[in-house]
């Protein structure tokens, strides 16, 4: 069920939640250099976050069904392909995307775009605004003005 291109364009959110445990390092730098950019977030045994995560998609109104895309589905993909991927691990050691990628905010925003998007319809654009604490959030891609309070 395609929708037409004069139905009206809408944005769905979906908000999710997840714990995960990550060590922000560059190996490249010393040790010095790791500490003073990254300060606690360098903590050799890692630290915790309780992510907050919201899924942006934003596309036409189906008209035969009134939906951009049905929310229970895409809570499934996101339980099914990030916070069950995701939930309860130390990013760095248990997650292979980062493996060679710093597991910063912004890059951990862009991983799971790269995990959502295969399974939501190509028509529809997806963005994902995360939030590391209540007061540092990321958003990928950046190319809109989200207000998410």
């Amino acid at each position: 069920m395609s929708a037409s291109s004069s139905s009206p364009r809408v944005a769905v959110y979906r908000h999710e939640h997840f714990n995960a445990a990550h060590r922000i390092h560059n190996p490249a730098f010393s040790d010095a250099e790791n500490s003073r950019i990254y300060g606690k977030c360098n903590n050799p045994n890692g630290h915790g976050h309780n992510y907050e995560l919201t899924i942006r998609v934003s596309g036409p109104v189906d008209p035969k069904i009134g939906y951009v895309m049905d929310l229970g589905e895409l809570s499934s993909i996101a339980k099914r392909h990030v916070t069950d991927y995701l939930d309860h691990k130390f990013l760095n050691l248990d997650v292979p995307e980062f493996a060679t990628i710093n597991p910063t905010a912004e890059n951990i925003a862009v991983v799971i775009h790269g995990l959502l998007r295969p399974h939501i319809p190509a028509h529809l654009d997806v963005h994902v605004i995360l939030a590391e604490t209540p007061r540092n959030i990321v958003q990928f891609p950046a190319d809109i003005v989200i207000h998410n309070s």
